[in-house]
Parts: C-alpha cells; sequence; structure tokens
C-alpha cells in the first residue's frame, strides 16, 4: 500500500506517529496486537480500510 502511494517509511512513520522500530514490527506481521487507534491512522494515511491492511491466518 504504501509503494502504491510512494511515501517512504520515514514520511509513513510520522504520519501515523509511530517509531521505525514499531512500524516494521506492523509491516512485517510480528506485532501480536493493534491498538483501533493505531489502524485508524494506517487508514488515514494510505486512504484505505482496515481490511485492506488486515489476514487473518490460521495456525
Amino acid at each position: 500500500m504504501m509503494a502504491k502511494r510512494k511515501m517512504s517509511l520515514t514520511e509513513f512513520a510520522e504520519k501515523v506517529d509511530l517509531t521505525l522500530a514499531n512500524l516494521s514490527i506492523l509491516k512485517t506481521g510480528k506485532a501480536k496486537a493493534v491498538r483501533f487507534s493505531t489502524l485508524e491512522a494506517l487508514c488515514k494515511a494510505l486512504d484505505c480500510q482496515p481490511g485492506d491492511l488486515l489476514e487473518y491466518k490460521m495456525e
């Protein structure tokens, strides 16, 4: 999604008010949870819906 918007990781981190480290954790799928406020900020910055960012995987 960031590539489609031609946005750098640093620029994106600033827009959603996250550190690069935390953004990396989210981007790699290593986050165990995401706050709704963070999800909302991500969607606003990327102009998308939560379903565009989330994927359910059965383990």
